[in-house]
């Protein structure tokens, strides 16, 4: 699982790399579910600082765990995101379910 995640309580921050395809894309979701349900996870922090492309693959990725997170009742956030992959998650529909922040917000927020 490496350096892209911390768990911090019910949080689960996701630094994605800077390609998000294919190939990560399904290593990403694998790891995030296992801790998802190892750490009973209630909000999930996808961090883009780092990157700058993210294909149909990433998009599955991060509606997949938003449709599970919000299943059980959790929430799902994006910060750190570059105008190039802030048009990606606009034309994809993704900010219409998943809020953007410059950085991540106050837990009370969140929850």
């Amino acid at each position: 699982m490496g350096n892209n995640f911390k768990v911090t309580g019910t949080s689960l921050t996701i630094y994605l790399p800077a390609e998000v395809d294919h190939h990560n894309a399904e290593a990403l979701k694998n790891d995030a579910d296992r801790l998802i349900q190892n750490q009973n996870i209630r909000c999930i922090i996808f961090d883009f600082a780092q990157t700058n492309f993210m294909d149909s693959s990433g998009i599955g990725m991060i509606m997949g765990r938003y449709k599970n997170l919000r299943f059980m009742g959790g929430n799902v956030i994006a910060i750190r995101v570059n105008e190039r992959i802030r048009r990606i998650l606009t034309m994809s529909g993704i900010y219409k379910v998943i809020d953007i922040y410059e950085d991540i917000p106050q837990q009370s927020k969140l929850l």
